[in-house]
């Protein structure tokens, strides 16, 4: 055995065993406005953020001197006695900017919410079954829109949009268009909100996402020309010119299934748009920190998510553009095309088959 090599395993582990626990303090943090009370202010001692948070003292100076072992936040020594810590303006914006592309406080959310399922997943290990995306805790729906919200806010009408082969076009002069497995809502509006002539209908199973995003578009003055419905991948009706699969299509069932639907209810010359998560499509290429975040999430949530369903596919997470292009060619499309990338995503084009 190689002593220095079991050693470096070692403290490998210690540090993931701090990661596990950070991702707790980063959610409380964030949950209680710990980081967003720091943001600009220098040096602050734990009773000065404890006074500026409504929070008790003593459990902030124990969560500063965590943040400060993982190196979230940084020490700055002491004054009068009290140690003084300060939010570096590097780390603010991934903390703190909702709409910035570096913002990862919904990976830790998501991150949190699924670990509660741990005992659930190790049992489903063993019988081989699934688990539903909606029976997972609150944390992993609500982190999940915040963790890819930032990207579809800064990149999609402005860059994966105008992309596809005519397809802004056709929302800025008018479109129908379908937002499939929409969760809140995060994507449907934006895409209602940019493009005022088309009109977005979103279709979720979970009544209860579905519910929350209706109230959503009331909120944001959008329910004149977008809609909220319950209805699966493979049961939503209706034609479309654009129908988009937003980090989702890897969760379902019969991904397949739900291709063919698509071109059941695309309009002539329509387009389908999925956006799934970053993958190789082998595995050495999926060594990576990002994809080992995506195996994780994929085990936890993806994975059982697709199992609970009819078929039980199980892309999970990490599928890669390979195996995407021949469940979308299999399905009846002429072909699928990169259009764009981000360090999380890829953009991805199915050809309509009736255009080629």
């Amino acid at each position: 055995m190689d002593e220095k090599r079991l050693q470096e395993f070692v403290g490998r582990a210690v540090d993931d065993v701090g990661a596990v626990l950070g991702g707790a303090m980063v959610v409380i943090g964030d949950k209680l406005g710990l980081y967003r009370a720091m943001v600009g202010e220098g040096p602050l001692t734990s009773r000065e953020l404890a006074a500026r948070t409504g929070t008790s003292e003593r459990y902030v100076r124990e969560w500063l001197s965590a943040q400060a072992a993982r190196g979230y936040v940084s020490y700055d020594g002491e004054r009068d006695g009290d140690a003084v810590f300060s939010l570096p303006e590097e780390h603010a914006v991934p903390l703190t900017d909702e709409t910035s592309p570096a913002c990862v406080i919904g990976a830790f959310e998501i991150a949190l919410g699924s670990v509660y399922a741990t005992d659930t997943i190790a049992e489903r290990f063993r019988t081989g079954g699934g688990f539903p995306w909606g029976a997972q805790d609150q944390h992993v729906l609500g982190g999940c829109e915040r963790f890819f919200r930032p990207g579809y806010l800064n990149h999609l009408t402005t860059d994966w949009i105008p992309a596809l082969d005519g397809v802004e076009a056709a929302l800025v002069a008018g479109a129908r268009v379908a937002d499939v497995g929409c969760g809140h809502g995060a994507s449907t509006l934006l895409l209602a909100c940019a493009y005022p002539a088309s009109r977005v209908t979103g279709f979720d199973a979970d009544p209860g996402s579905v519910e929350a995003a209706r109230k959503r578009a009331a909120e944001a003055g959008l329910a004149d020309r977008v809609t909220f419905e319950v209805a699966s991948a493979t049961t939503f009706g209706g034609a479309y010119d654009l129908v988009c699969f937003f980090d989702c299509l890897h969760d379902m069932g019969d991904p397949a299934g739900a291709c063919a639907h698509v071109r059941e209810h695309l309009a002539p010359g329509g387009t389908l748009m999925l956006i799934e998560p970053f993958a190789a499509d082998d595995l050495p290429g999926n060594l990576t920190p990002v994809g080992a975040a995506y195996y994780g999430f994929s085990t936890l949530l993806c994975t059982p998510s697709s199992l609970s369903q009819d078929v039980g596919t199980a892309l999970g997470a990490q599928a890669g553009e390979s195996r995407l292009r021949s469940v979308v060619t299999d399905a009846g499309f002429a072909g699928l095309r990169r259009v764009a990338e981000t360090p999380f995503n890829l953009v991805l084009e199915a050809t309509c088959p009736n255009a080629a």
